[in-house]
């Protein structure tokens, strides 16, 4: 007989409650576990010869002098790795048609972007490896250099990789209605718009690093690893290194941010563990700044021609939109550089009832840094199209945002259904979230005091956004190729002894508070305190088998998998307690670390006292009872490629019109994530990514020469919002559970950053509009700002 389940219609010590991080303290006081703070014996130290050019043959590569310098232990190029790593290739069979060429983690006879790994240099100190470094002979033959991705496809462009015989790597279009007719029709208001997404990447606490360990003697691989997936990475290492999975340990302890940027294959990384391997001594690699940004991946370079069709009521006929984006020369492994591109496509237009839809994508390499998935993958894109063609068509039929949104928002009684690109959309609340933002905000209030500070001569905006989330990724996200890609997680949940309670779980901790939510989740199943609740993660050889931390999943998947595992637990505990105390299961639960009467409370007997009956003295027990108080379950969504989470956003700017400067003053976020676990942490997590959305929105671009040199590679060029650029940003929620779980979470950590920025661009068109100008290209920098004001005639 089952003990009794968790309800979330009755007051609970820890689900939904604020509780403070327990790995909080810890860290403020310096008591971080990052790799860059692991010192191994013999261990050596890498840095990397970097392509100084974009695109060029090796014409010739002397390392002689760099090996005889003080401290040099080895140097070793593109060349000494072949046949030691198997060249990868990024691309997923459920992206039909995606191409891209083999990789190998340091160039060989070619260089394709400015910052590719040339030759790794190990030696006792990083200061020694760098000095050696300076010490090798490069010579490379420059070869044309494919910038533009608006020119990457035309006949006289050259081609980066000639077995292709174009520099398309991937193309898709999505046609759903008429939208010929639909443009067409009696008393139709069209709106074109062009958008543009400049670059940028995600500016991490922590860099990337690694530290790579060798054991010849048992043929084991070690890896200490600030990333997000490590049975994935655990995969790649044993893959193109020919090894038994078993073979390769990976471990994520603390990471210092990730943001997506550390879920990718870098060639740096690889090239460490390859010669730890083939040296037999440990390796550290640790990106300076410098390399961050001309390493890490890029995002958000996209450029659209897009087109929105209402009625004089101001209901939407159509959307139509063509894409093209620029990824680097390779599609990135093993996630793959097309998925941005495929999310604009799926989820432009979702929030809404759009019964005409076509859009088209293509992607195309060019010789910069690789662009790949990064926090709110195509998110800010997608949102920024419709939602900015829609407050564009609402004030070409002199309609307000608020009320043009009421009239094509989704209803929220019309679940389930689908998006106008054929997404599955549930348990969603659009419609109250809107009604929502609009009370938090005092819209009335805001707009009336807008027009008195225009008459002063002060020019402030109002913008909004509704927005969809892709939370919860199910195991048919995914397809077959390059490297499994796990969309299930576990988690095992043990009673120790002493009456504490250990998880270990396949999620990671990226200092979001995964940690702390398994906590809570485990605490409030089990009625034990929080303090004796203990959480490792992030270790092949200690955790189940799962993804780790990406896609807004943690809570929703790995969450999930500790309830059950947990709920799993208290049932043996339970049916040990029935027979010990001569009982009924169902007269029995948990409460305050003992086992209580269900009616009444009153206490049985401790925690440790049943589990060291069990470890201690199962004499005591019946034959042919074999408790184990260990349970280990696993969780994956189903039935549905995703678990949207939905929101609605606004913010209020004031724009200079003397010196371009924009100021975000208020920021408004009404996010349903289903259940709310932690609402402290939850409410970061949304500010956190309206931060980096502001950001994406008007400081933040990596900007290239026209000979693909990167120009912003340290923070004093490439600028990043701070505390004196943020408003005020105000977080309230609406908690619709999914369907498709027990306890009903969705993601939270991405909907800040995809919202943030169309909710910016729309506030400062408001503020711009009754002067003529417009702006639809981000970052929208003082410059941008004061050229749409001259072309309006300012």
């Amino acid at each position: 007989m089952s003990g009794p389940k968790l309800s979330f219609d009755q007051p609970n010590r820890y689900i939904g409650q604020p509780v403070p991080r327990a790995d909080a303290q810890r860290l403020l006081m310096g008591r971080g576990r990052f790799v860059d703070d692991l010192q191994l014996p013999r261990m050596m130290h890498a840095a990397f010869l970097r392509s100084p050019v974009a695109h060029g043959r090796i014409v010739e590569l002397d390392v002689a002098a760099a090996r005889s310098m003080l401290g040099v232990v080895a140097v070793l190029t593109g060349d000494d790795l072949v046949g030691v790593v198997e060249p990868y290739v990024g691309v997923l069979s459920h992206l039909a048609g995606l191409r891209s060429a083999p990789q190998m983690p340091m160039a060989v006879d070619r260089v394709r972007w400015q910052g590719e790994p040339v030759a790794m240099v190990l030696a006792q100190t990083r200061a020694e490896a760098e000095d050696a470094v300076a010490m090798i002979h490069l010579d490379i033959e420059d070869l044309p250099v494919v910038v533009d991705m608006e020119t990457a496809l035309d006949p006289d462009t050259p081609v980066i990789h000639p077995e292709f015989g174009s520099n398309l790597a991937w193309t898709r279009t999505v046609n759903v209605g008429d939208v010929d007719a639909a443009l067409k029709g009696d008393g139709i208001t069209v709106v074109e718009r062009e958008f543009r997404f400049g670059r940028h990447t995600g500016v991490t606490l922590e860099a990337r690093a690694t530290v790579a360990e060798y054991d010849p003697a048992e043929d084991q691989l070690t890896v200490q690893y600030s990333g997000q997936a490590p049975h994935m990475m655990q995969f790649i290492f044993a893959k193109h290194f020919g090894m038994a999975e078993e073979n390769v340990r990976v471990i994520s302890q603390d990471v210092g941010g990730s943001f997506g940027i550390k879920i990718h294959t870098y060639g740096d990384e690889i090239a460490a563990a390859a010669a730890a391997r083939m040296l037999g001594r440990p390796v550290k690699f640790v990106a300076d700044r410098y390399e961050s940004f001309m390493t890490d991946i890029h995002a958000r370079d996209h450029v659209v021609q897009g087109r929105m069709a209402v009625t004089k009521a101001g209901q939407i006929v159509a959307l139509e939109f063509d894409d093209v984006t620029g990824i680097g020369p390779y599609s990135m492994y093993p996630r793959t550089s097309a998925i941005e591109a495929n999310q604009v496509l799926n989820l432009t237009g979702a929030p809404y009832v759009v019964p005409n839809y076509r859009a088209t994508s293509k992607v195309v390499f060019q010789n910069k840094t690789l662009m790949c998935q990064y926090r709110a993958v195509g998110h800010p894109i997608a949102m920024a199209i419709c939602d900015g063609l829609l407050e564009e068509a609402a004030a070409a039929i002199g309609m307000d945002p608020v009320d043009i949104r009421r009239k094509n928002l989704m209803r929220d009684d019309s679940y389930p259904c689908t998006s106008a690109s054929g997404m599955k959309l549930d348990d969603l609340s659009h419609q109250k979230a809107l009604e929502k933002l609009v009370e938090m905000m005092d819209y009335t209030g805001l707009r009336e005091n807008q027009a008195r500070l225009r008459e002063q001569g002060i020019h402030r905006g109002i913008g909004f956004v509704s927005m969809v989330e892709v939370t919860n990724p199910s195991p048919m996200f995914y397809g077959i190729g390059g490297a499994p890609i796990a969309s299930q997680d576990g988690a095992t949940v043990r009673l120790d002894a002493g009456g504490g309670v250990h998880v270990s779980s396949s999620v990671t901790e990226q200092g979001q508070g995964t940690n702390a939510i398994l906590q809570q989740i485990v605490a409030g199943v089990l009625g034990v305190d929080i303090g004796r609740v203990k959480v490792t993660t992030g270790d092949t050889r200690t955790t189940p088998y799962g993804g780790g931390t990406w896609a807004s999943r943690g809570a929703g998947i790995g969450g999930e998998a500790a309830l059950l595992a947990a709920q799993a637990l208290k049932e043996q505990v339970l049916e040990v307690a029935a027979v010990i105390l001569q009982t009924q299961v169902d007269k029995l639960d948990i409460a305050g670390g003992a086992v209580v009467d269900a009616v009444g409370g009153g206490a049985r007997m401790t925690l440790s006292d049943l589990a060291r009956t069990v470890y201690y003295r199962g004499n005591e027990l019946p034959s042919d009872m074999k408790p184990e108080l260990v349970a280990t379950r696993h969780y994956r969504v189903t039935d549905t490629p995703f678990v949207f989470t939905n929101g609605a956003m606004a913010a209020e700017v004031e724009v200079d019109v003397e010196t371009g400067f924009v100021r975000v003053v208020n920021f408004w976020a009404v996010e349903d994530c289903g259940r709310v676990i932690n609402p402290r942490l939850v409410d970061e997590q949304v500010r956190g990514g309206v931060v980096q959305g502001i950001g994406g929105a008007l400081y933040e671009e990596c900007i290239y020469s026209e000979d693909g040199q990167l120009l912003t590679t340290t923070m004093a060029d490439y600028l990043v919002p701070m505390a004196a650029e943020m408003p005020d940003i105000h977080v309230a929620h609406i908690e619709t559970p999914t369907k498709t779980s027990i306890l009903g979470a969705k993601g939270a950590g991405e909907a800040g950053t995809g919202g943030a920025p169309a909710a910016v661009m729309n506030a400062v068109n408001d503020a711009l509009r009754p002067l003529g100008a417009s702006i639809f290209q981000m970052p929208m920098t003082p410059a941008r700002v004061l050229t749409a004001l001259e072309k309006a005639g300012r």
